[in-house]
């Protein structure tokens, strides 16, 4: 049986919560780390400290801020740690695949609102030449976010489908932190941050995320167009949580389809 801690309790840590709740095989619910307790949703709660303590496996739902304030106690303590937000590992990943070595566990990183990333690592073991992201989502997924605050972009003025970002995902994932995890997972599995580029537009109108990645190199030409429906919150596609919930499965599973 594997103990499972949820640190955050939003959209994607209350689904998490909620399904090995339901029952996942060889998967229990060690308890969650909220900053309200009224907001674990009937579940126990824990201190951070704690929660490691009573976990094999600690799983951020949170944010990149908090991440990079827990992940190492979770690795230094030889706990596993499933990553949602994804873009938090960007630029330390190596750091801490380091000290999960030293300690005997694993950084766990799910697929996410994204597909393909099997493929993409396949792929590299050949050779890969470019990767390039394109992400359109309703405006409305985009607010909040530093670069459209900084850049004092009017997200409801905005008409018809509009570029509001193009550049690397090591930028990307700073200037919109809660709404591309994706192309951090997309180029971790690939070339790398500072290759992998993305543009994100704003398209009035749309109702669902939608991203398209295109890859290149010596294997051939690999392209994956995915359309998520949001969740509760606008940033986040239900994907998000569902591959959350898969990969947990296949943690208990004594099957595994697919790398």
């Amino acid at each position: 049986m594997i103990n499972v801690g949820i640190v955050g309790m939003g959209v994607i840590g209350a689904h998490v919560a909620a399904a090995i709740g339901a029952g996942i095989p060889g998967i229990a619910l060690a308890g969650v780390t909220v900053r309200d307790p009224a907001k674990a949703h009937g579940h126990r709660a824990l201190g951070l400290e704690w929660l490691i303590r009573e976990s094999d496996l600690v799983v951020e739902a949170a944010t990149q801020a908090a991440l990079k304030e827990f992940g190492p106690a979770v690795l230094a303590a030889g706990k596993h740690l499933m990553v949602l937000s994804v873009g938090g590992l960007v630029g330390v990943l190596d750091d801490w695949s380091q000290l999960a070595e030293k300690h005997g566990c694993r950084i766990l990183v799910p697929s996410g609102a994204v597909a393909g990333l099997d493929g993409m690592k396949g792929a590299r073991e050949a050779g890969i030449t470019s990767v390039v992201m394109e992400t359109r989502k309703p405006p409305r997924g985009l607010a909040g976010a530093p670069w459209i605050l900084e850049q004092k972009i009017d997200l409801d003025a905005i008409t018809k489908e509009t570029l509001i970002f193009e550049g690397p995902a090591t930028e990307a994932v700073k200037a919109f932190p809660a709404n591309v995890n994706v192309v951090a997972a997309v180029s971790l599995a690939s070339v790398g941050p500072e290759k992998t580029r993305i543009r994100i537009y704003a398209v009035p109108g749309q109702e669902r995320n939608q991203h398209r990645v295109t890859v290149e190199g010596e294997f051939g030409r690999l392209s994956i167009e995915i359309e998520n429906v949001p969740s509760e919150n606008p940033r986040t596609g239900k994907l998000s949580y569902l591959s959350a919930i898969a990969m947990l499965r296949e943690l208990g599973a004594a099957a595994q389809i697919g790398n």
